[in-house]
């Protein structure tokens, strides 16, 4: 049937870039279909996605994409540790997939390896090297990065590429690969002309942040140049009809309302909360009226504002240390999203290939049948985490849209 190719996205929104990493990936690897594994309604940074995740494969199937697949909440708004292992192990299991393609900051993807080895296998000398550094109070991801460092002997090399978000990504990807012993093997597609977090761009290039940030000022006459023309217009047409979620201050009064009806034992319940955060968050939350307020109350070396964000998303949608466990030990369902006509097929190879793979085109048919109680958490986890991403709309704030919603079919 061909090469199949897997990239892990989260379109938030779908621009230029993206189709440029497509159009690379598939010249790179020769594949014939390409199926996406894509964040829903929330993002791994602990904010919202602007536009709602049907919206979103809509647009990646009109761009080079021939299968979307949901990467479940408990996955996309968890560490990039456990991002990377979610999706990886949907990857997977689908038992059809060749490649996946990530974007990175480099393009010498050895290294990367080379450092995925090390977090993926802990040698003794580097775990003493990563206690040491935390002992100094600094957060995990900094304390880790001086430890790699040190350990690999390269710290002028290594401080560039550590401490880029895609090859941060990237090497958790790799690690992920290792750790289910996965017969996939990893490109990676270097970016160009617009960094990660880039809130400037050039040409017809601009990252993800850069766009958000130029919806969020209107300037809309400049958009049509920075995405693909459906994305351009499947985004307008969100605009107009007030189905966006800018980001996740739309939900601060829910948040903090959350908050201070939580005992300080519920809230040392959160996935992420530790180290006694949970007193710190409870004071904070009983004396501010913002997020911008809570992140620059309780920020520090230790804990970072995106560990923070993530926690008040947490919050918002109930997601608990137990439930990010059961994520870990799981194999989860295969959620679909949306297909073309070559996604059809590939999906009927993945089901042939894996007979007893759970792959859910319809929720209320697996509601209805699933007796897996570890995946009925999280499919419910998903649903609930539509139903609070649509009062932040601005119209038609309808509920129960996983239930309601179609296959996307292009």
């Amino acid at each position: 049937m061909g090469k199949v190719l897997g990239v892990i996205a989260e379109y938030n929104p779908f621009h230029n870039g993206h189709l440029y990493h497509l159009e690379e990936s598939k010249k790179a690897t020769g594949s014939n279909y390409t199926v996406a594994v894509m964040s829903g309604n929330f993002t791994q940074r602990g904010n919202t996605s602007i536009i709602d995740k049907w919206s979103k494969t809509k647009i990646a199937l009109n761009n080079r994409i021939d299968v979307v697949i949901e990467l479940p909440l408990l996955y996309s708004i968890s560490s990039a540790e456990n991002f990377a292992e979610g999706a990886i192990k949907i990857l997977d299991s689908l038992k059809v997939v060749d490649y996946i393609s990530f974007g990175a900051e480099t393009s010498d993807i050895s290294i990367l390896d080379k450092i995925a080895e090390v977090l993926y296998n802990e040698p003794k000398e580097y775990k003493g090297l990563l206690a040491h550094e935390l002992s100094k109070g600094v957060s995990y991801p900094k304390a880790r990065d001086n430890a790699l460092m040190m350990y690999l002997n390269n710290i002028r090399q290594l401080t560039n590429v550590i401490s880029s978000p895609n090859n941060i990504l990237g090497i958790e990807y790799l690690k992920a690969l290792k750790k289910f012993n996965s017969n996939i093997t990893p490109i990676a597609i270097p970016r160009f002309a617009s960094e990660y977090n880039d809130t400037s761009f050039s040409g017809n290039i601009a990252s993800a942040t850069a766009i958000r940030n130029i919806i969020k000022n209107k300037g809309f006459d400049i958009l049509q140049k920075l995405l693909p023309d459906s994305s351009y217009s499947v985004l307008m047409d969100n605009i107009k009809v007030g189905h966006t979620v800018p980001d996740i201050t739309i939900f601060e009064k829910e948040i903090i309302y959350n908050l201070r009806k939580m005992s300080v034992s519920e809230i040392a319940q959160l996935a992420d909360v530790s180290e006694g955060l949970e007193f710190a968050i409870k004071n904070a939350t009983n004396s501010c009226n913002s997020i911008v307020e809570f992140l620059n109350i309780i920020k520090s070396k230790r804990y970072t504002s995106t560990r923070l964000q993530r926690i008040l998303l947490y919050s918002l949608l109930g997601v608990t240390k137990k439930d990010i466990s059961i994520s870990k030990k799981c194999l989860p369902y295969v959620r679909v999203l949306g297909f073309n006509e070559r996604g059809k097929y590939l999906i009927s190879e993945v089901a042939k290939a894996n007979p007893k793979l759970n792959i859910v085109t319809s929720v209320k048919k697996f509601v209805d049948t699933n007796s897996n109680k570890s995946l009925k958490l999280m499919l419910d986890k998903d649903i609930w985490a539509t139903n609070v991403y649509s009062i932040g709309y601005e119209y038609d704030s309808w509920s129960n849209l996983d239930f309601t919603q179609k296959l996307v079919v292009v």
